[in-house]
Order: structure tokens, then sequence, then C-alpha cells
């Protein structure tokens, strides 16, 4: 969630008063950040990850496993020791929603030598291990996507009760707020959301029917004012808090292009991308100590901070709100950028109007003034005193907060004000993996997607309603084996002159045809079929084959698509492919969906050997482990 601004935090009735302040300012300084860097070119291509990550806290004695609640306190030891003594330090670290995570970036971006790719998985060792380094003995750091147990009576330690009533931020059935982050911000978007949404956040994920698992599956709430048995949804399982979808673990990866056309074009493109590698990077099939029907977190995620009042959903009609919205402010885009995509942006579009012909009279053109002017057809949601009168020239904040709380599959942002940073755009459909080495890998892969997209001139465009319906079999489970894919048939833009990184063509307006694209599988797009499409691996290595690289960067690279290939053909398992099936074969589970404290203490003590190389697991990782970083720690 990058830094955070200090101050004093407004209510959401204070908020809503400055709601139309806050919108006029961030256009007006997104206008300032335009004007000055528009004309940009010639930035250097730099990268960068972010993982989250889990703090975990073993009862061997018990066999039990919680979630740590002192996030802030190793935040702060590991800013000390890093970053506030010695700014070239090789880690970054920030803040993350729950108080039992942490996030942490490497300390400076990597840039266009392909050696750099040889230096992603020792940096994220780094930072395992300087984390080991600070906590105690029977203490983890974990990077798994969800912990099985969240939510269930005692996941925290130390260990609180939920409070289910109005003065606390997210009111849960089951998320106490001492899990949420201590700093001011976390709690009151909490709060904020709920507020303005009019009632809890509602998030029913379909339980998997195992064998006894109950038919109808229904539960009953305590301390439930009512609100849960209605929102509950039978042979659902069913959660009520920002938490659920916040406190879950991911992986993305920022780009910066050498122009905001390039950037446009690598958001379009990259956006195709996203339902597959969410598919392949699967790792989060339990919810709430039961076992759900999906692998992904994307549509949990999307339910937790969904804000939209009832008459914005659509269920009555509009009398307070101006506007319908689709989906909820965490979701996949809605509109292309590039001038190529224009003709494939085919969702409906709801936009302000007001914030558009502004833009368009000062000079934004239609594509870009309509994706700015959706974005801010949303509320801010928090909002500090300190912060309410900027001076737009020099600060982007009013932007940056309806900006940074519209969570899509792809992120488009302009540079800070007065920095020397160029026009990016961020990646950000990944679940986090278990080991370095696999979270390397999926970054790796993408980082090179984007290369070979720009030298190829690559086109995976096709309407933006179909990667819709992508993502949401991406999420389903076994997506990977199981799920088919709408993909482009021909990915080399076939006679069409290219400018600035993108094609131009003659069809804008005139409907796509069907015949460009066509259902995959991900072992076909990842891997290739013969008569049918090249696939992206081979596209990969018939573009390394032409670069200088040296053999030890070539090694390790080989390595990292190895993995993507084998886990896209379903000779590897996805991770949460590899969950399931160690529950399922676990001696006390009943067949009945559900994940009891040692399950959950089994395997996550099982995901922490793998983490720190104690040992291996070659059907989800491969053999050899190539990992060169294994993050152990000191012998006890």
């Amino acid at each position: 969630m990058g830094l955070l601004s200090q101050g004093s935090p407004l209510s959401w009735e204070e908020t809503k008063q400055y709601a139309d302040h806050v919108r006029k300012h961030g256009i007006q300084q997104f206008l300032n950040i335009y004007n000055k860097v528009k004309d940009r070119q010639k930035d250097v291509l730099k990268w960068g990850d972010e993982v989250e990550y889990m703090l975990l806290s073993f009862d061997h004695k018990k066999q039990k496993v919680q979630l740590l609640l002192n996030g802030s306190e190793i935040l702060q030891t590991l800013q000390d020791r890093g970053e506030h003594i010695n700014p070239n330090h090789p880690t970054l670290w920030r803040p993350e929603y729950g108080s039992y995570m942490i996030e942490g970036t490497p300390g400076q971006p990597y840039g266009g030598m392909m050696s750099d790719f040889n230096t992603v998985e020792d940096n994220m060792g780094k930072r395992r291990q300087e984390v080991s380094l600070i906590l105690k003995e029977n203490q983890s750091l974990a990077s798994i996507t969800s912990f099985p147990r969240l939510g269930c009576p005692g996941f925290t330690l130390p260990e609180y009760e939920p409070t289910p009533v109005d003065e606390r931020a997210s009111k849960s059935l089951f998320f106490p707020d001492e899990a949420i982050n201590h700093h001011p911000r976390f709690s009151t978007l909490t709060r904020n959301i709920r507020h303005r949404r009019g009632e809890k956040v509602v998030i029913n994920v379909p339980i998997f029917s195992d064998k006894n698992t109950p038919s109808p599956f229904v539960e009953t709430f305590q301390n439930d004012d009512g609100e849960a048995t209605r929102a509950a949804k039978p042979d659902h399982i069913y959660m009520d808090a920002m938490g659920f979808g916040m406190g879950n673990c991911c992986l993305q990866v920022t780009f910066q292009a050498c122009s905001i056309s390039e950037a446009r074009c690598l958001y379009d493109q990259l956006a195709t991308i996203c339902p597959i590698v969410m598919a392949l990077s699967a790792a989060s099939p339990f919810y709430r100590g039961y076992v759900s029907n999906i692998d992904c977190r994307w549509g949990v995620i999307a339910a937790s901070v969904d804000d939209r009042t009832r008459e914005e959903r659509g269920l009555e009609p509009l009398k307070n709100n101006k506007y319908r919205i689709s989906k909820s402010r965490y979701d996949s885009i809605d509109s292309y950028l590039s001038k190529c995509g224009e003709k494939y942006s085919d969702l409906p579009l709801t936009i302000d109007k007001d914030i558009y012909s502004l833009l368009i009279k000062e000079g934004i053109d239609h594509l870009l003034a309509q994706h700015i002017a959706h974005l801010f057809i949303r509320d801010p949601l928090t909002l500090y005193e300190e912060k309410i009168h900027l001076d737009d020239t020099k600060e982007s904040d009013h932007f940056e907060n309806i900006q940074s709380t519209n969570w899509q599959t792809m992120r488009f942002k302009p540079p800070p004000p007065n920095s020397d940073i160029g026009w990016r755009v961020e990646f950000r459909p990944m679940e986090v993996q278990l080991t370095d080495f696999e979270n390397a890998a999926y970054v790796v892969f993408v980082v090179l997607l984007t290369r070979v997209i720009l030298s190829y001139k690559l086109d995976f465009l096709i309407p933006l309603s179909k990667v819709d319906e992508n993502l949401k079999v991406a999420q389903k489970r076994d997506a990977v084996r199981q799920g088919m894919f709408y993909f482009r048939k021909d990915i080399y833009r076939a006679g069409s002159p290219v400018v600035d990184g993108c094609c131009t063509t003659a069809q804008n307006g005139i409907e796509t045809d069907a015949e460009e694209y066509t259902l995959m599988s991900i072992d076909a797009i990842i891997n290739g079929k013969e008569g049918v499409f090249p696939g992206l691996i081979p596209t990969l290595n018939n573009y390394l084959a032409n670069m200088e690289v040296d053999v030890d960067t070539r090694c390790t690279i080989l390595n990292y698509l190895k993995l993507i290939k084998k886990r896209a053909s379903g000779e590897l398992m996805t991770m949460a492919r590899w969950m399931r099936e160690y529950v399922a074969q676990h001696p006390d589970y009943k067949q009945d969906s559900v994940i009891t404290e040692k399950i959950n203490y089994d395997l996550l003590t099982k995901c922490d050997q793998i983490s720190k190389g104690f040992c291996k697991c070659p059907e989800l990782i491969g053999e050899p482990v190539t990992s060169k970083t294994s993050a152990k720690r000191p012998q006890e």
C-alpha cells in the first residue's frame, strides 16, 4: 500500500463533504503533471517487484499456528536497520493492511540489463533473511496468499474476540479490528467503506462440496443481528470484512516505460495476460477454515472493498447517488488506453461527464480522458484534516486518493510531481508463491513478456468483455488444467504498420472480428499448440536466442521458464492444487470441507519447511530445486 500519510483522518460523513473538492483538485493535479511530462521520451526501462508476506507463530506443543500481530514493530526494526541508515540499502519495507503483514521490495529498481534477472531471487532471499534475523524462535515469515483459518476463533496472536458493534471499524463477526494495521489509514478505510455502502461488505465464496460436506451447507452465526443471516448464501462460505480480502498477500510488478505511449501500449497488452497469469499463480483455495471451490483471491478482495450503495449496485432506483456502477473498486480494467485498443473496448463505461469535458478541453485525448473520468466516479475513502488544502502544482495527494483506491488488474501511473520517475504501469493479478524461486520465476516471466511485446510489437488485444470472462474462469478450481480462455490467434500483427509501440489500424469504430481470437487452454497459450498458436514461452525463447545473455543468467532464466511451462502443462501443480491435495490426504480430514487447527498446523509447517529450503517439493517446484538463496536461519 506504499508510504502512508500522517495526520487526523476524517469520518465518512466529514470526508463526503469534501468529495467534490478532492475530485476537482485531483483532476487539476493530474493536468499539472500531464502537461509537464506528456512529451517525456527515452526514460530507461526500470522495474521492480513487490512481495507481501504474513508473519506466523507456531505452537508446536499445541500443534497450532497463528498470525502474529506485530507487523508494525517488525517493520520499524527493518526500516531502522535498513533504509533509515543507508539510502542504498538493498531492500525496502512497507506496511500492509493486516497487522500480521509486511511488504518487501528491492531497494533500487532493476534496469534494462539481462543480468538483472539473475539478482531477483537473491534479493528476495535477502528480504526473507532480514526478517528471519528479527523473529523469535517458532516465528516465521510466510509468502502465502491466504491464511486457511483467517477469521476462525483464535487465529491471531495475541488472541482477540471480534466485537461486531458499530463503533468498531469492520463490525465483523469473525475478524477482530486488532488484526488491522494500527496506522489510522487502514481502520478509517475499513470503516468508511462500510459507512458509505450503508451495510457491512458481503463476501460469499462457493464451498467445495466433498463427500461429507452438508448439503445444503448453511451456517448459523453467533452474535448475528440478522445481517449475516440475510447476506449469507447457502452452499457458500460467508465473510463480512475488508480483512478477508485485503488481508491476503499478492505479488506485483511495476514497469517504467520510455514514454507515455509505450506505457499505454503495455497497459493494454498486459491487461489481456492478467487472467492467464492469475490462473497460473493460483494459490488460495481455503477461506475461514473451509475448502472453497475457487483457487484465487481476486473475487474475494473485490467484494471485501465494495463500497457501492444499493442504488449504485442497481438494487434500488437512483435517488441519492449519481451512477449505476457495474463493478467494485477492486476489479478488472474497463477500457483500453492505446489507439489500437480502442476498437476492443466493448464494455459500457460509466464516466463523470463534467470531468471528461474538462479534460478534453484541456487537450487530453478521448481514451485517456475517459479512463480518468471513469476512475473519478468514485468518492475518496480517506482524507486527513491536514491534507485538504494543497498546492496543486507541487502535490498529487488528491489525485492519488482516488487513483490508488481504484484497485484494478492493471494500474496506469503518471509520474509523481517534480520527480525523475517516468510513466509506469503496474501488473497486479498474481498470487504470491511459497518460495523465492517461484516468485522470481513469475516476476521474470512477466518482465520478459514486456520486453518481447515491445521488441516484436506483439498484439494480444481481444475485446475487454472476453478478458472479463477469462478473469471469471481464471479463479475457478483447477483453471490451469480445466479452463478455456479467449486468446488472440495471430499475435504478430500481420501487415499492420506500427507507430510508437502500437499498431495503427484503419478499423477503429468497426466491430471486431471474432475470427481474431479463439478459446485455448493455458497449456496452448503458454507452451504453444502446433498449427494453432506459437506459445508465449517459445516466443520468449526465440527472443532470448537473439540476445547477448551470459551463461549464468541464461541458465537462471531457463529454470524459471521451465517452472512456468510445467505449471501450464499440469506437470507441476499450482500452489492451490498442491494445498488441496495435501488437505485431501491428511489423516484428520473427514471429507467435510473443514480445515481443522491440526490440518492447518501441518500444512503451514510443511509450507514453512519448503520456503526455507529444508525440504523439497518436486510436485510443486520440480527437480532439482534450483533456488540459490534459501533463507536458512542460523542453526538454533
